[in-house]
């Protein structure tokens, strides 16, 4: 699987972010009926994300960057059986 990218903003943090598109996926899921792989791996993925950042901190190193109205975009994926979180500002959007 891909890496899951999420773009907090003012309103929405990146926790708040990652439990939208957690919810969002877990009742996409549901309301198919059938197995989808792709989906399960997204949904560990982000809940493994939610059980285990420090959410004060990536709020703090985003939050910088959105005052001055910047776009911030957060890539988690498995990297050697580890998830691993980047943070990346958006120039010129």
């Amino acid at each position: 699987m891909d890496g899951i990218e999420l773009f907090p903003s003012l309103s929405h943090c990146i926790e708040t972010t990652a439990r939208e598109e957690f919810w969002n996926s877990v009742n996409q899921y549901m309301e198919s009926g059938q197995e989808d792989k792709k989906l399960e791996e997204k949904i560990e993925l982000l809940k493994v994300f939610l059980e285990s950042m420090d959410f004060k901190k990536l709020r703090s190193q985003s939050e910088r960057y959105l005052v001055e109205r910047k776009r911030v975009k957060f890539i988690i994926c498995w990297k050697a059986n580890k998830l691993d979180c980047q943070m990346m500002v958006i120039e010129g959007d």
